[in-house]
């Protein structure tokens, strides 16, 4: 089954399951493509922050240009970054070569950036597909690229994996019908996901 038709606006909030954290995100329709922002109040490994983003897509959902600004660590942060859409980026105007071939921009503090190749992919039930991404580590705040996998196990899951620092990251990510998530195993859950049942087979919420 494909995904339903994006609304032109939505919001979704979650609260961090592990540590201290929440977020508000908010996606929008624009006129040549989809535009999310969002603000994330988190602690992790010891580092506290407050970031606000916003990332820019074309109409297949592929990142145009990001924007991240706040604080980690009692330090004021602004990195800006631009892509092309054909796999060259730049951050803050200066080229970033290891990024060759991403299409995907990944804040790693949030799930919010993992709908955009979630869309950009529409795999059906049973397919997958191969995603290399420009990955922000948090709270490193390192640009790099990362090589990741999108299984769509049932309808409203996703098997992730990622090869990160030579070792597989696996998790599941149940969605709504929109592609966005609800519940990021063992990391995030939206406020609307509540008491429901997991939507990932043979997988225990």
């Amino acid at each position: 089954m494909t995904l339903h038709p994006f609304p032109p606006e939505s919001r979704i909030r979650w609260r961090r399951l592990d540590v201290s954290g929440r977020e508000n995100a908010l996606f929008q329709r624009t006129a040549s493509g989809w535009h999310l922002s969002g603000e994330v109040v988190v602690e992790e490994a010891g580092v506290a922050a407050r970031l606000r983003y916003a990332v820019d897509c074309d109409q297949k959902w592929r990142t145009r240009s990001a924007g991240i600004d706040g604080e980690v660590g009692g330090h004021r942060i602004r990195i800006a970054f631009e892509s092309d859409r054909d796999g060259h980026w730049t951050r803050d105007g200066a080229p970033q070569p290891d990024l060759e071939g991403a299409l995907d921009f990944d804040l790693g503090v949030t799930p919010a950036t993992n709908t955009l190749p979630i869309r950009r992919l529409g795999l059906a039930i049973g397919e997958s597909g191969h995603v290399r991404s420009a990955w922000l580590r948090f709270p490193e705040l390192r640009l790099e690229p990362l090589e990741q996998t999108y299984l769509r196990e049932a309808e409203h899951c996703f098997l992730y994996r990622a090869l990160l620092d030579g070792t597989t990251f696996e998790a599941r990510l149940e969605t709504d019908a929109y592609g966005r998530v609800l519940r990021y195993e063992g990391l995030w859950e939206a406020d609307e996901y509540g008491n429901r049942r997991s939507a990932c087979p043979n997988h225990d919420a």
